[in-house]
């Protein structure tokens, strides 16, 4: 898998909340898989009880860029690689916004104050990723600080 792009759709699932006096329900991004290709394909109800409801958001693309290696690594070198889903409610419903495999990016937009959820990578996708990272990716090598070869005397009876 030599591509640096896969086309991505976003799970969404909506949980009703008990004993919540600010909030009757919560939304929440719990998986990526592959995207079938409809281009501007609506959400889609995927499944729906009295215990949740699920939906499939198509469209998505999920892009490798060389200048976000580090952050690719890092989160491959994570215990749980994850996709993270940038996302926002709008008129009562989970919309997600963006998709990323960096680490750093998805630092980026929490600290701009955005909603960013990380739901696992699947697994077939660490490969891919891995073979990015190893190709891209080199390490700034680590600078060695020198002490000062020579301090004059420090006097602290002033």
């Amino acid at each position: 898998m030599s591509q640096t792009r896969l086309a991505v759709a976003v799970v969404m699932e909506r949980t009703p909340l008990e004993n919540n006096r600010w909030q009757s329900e919560k939304w929440e991004p719990i998986g990526v898989v592959p995207d079938s290709g409809e281009a501007g394909a609506a959400p889609r109800l995927l499944r729906e009880d009295e215990a949740r409801a699920q939906w499939l958001h198509p469209g998505f693309k999920l892009e490798l860029f060389h200048d976000e290696a580090e952050g690719y690594y890092l989160n491959l070198s994570s215990n749980r690689p994850f996709v993270f889903v940038n996302w926002l409610e709008e008129e009562g419903a989970g919309v997600p916004k963006s998709v990323t495999v960096s680490y750093n990016e998805a630092a980026r937009l929490l600290d701009a104050g955005a909603r960013v959820d990380g739901v696992a990578m699947p697994a077939e996708w660490i490969p891919w990723l891995a073979e990015y990272v190893e190709r891209n990716y080199r390490p700034e090598p680590k600078k060695r600080i020198r002490p000062p070869s020579f301090k004059g005397a420090r006097r602290d009876d002033r």
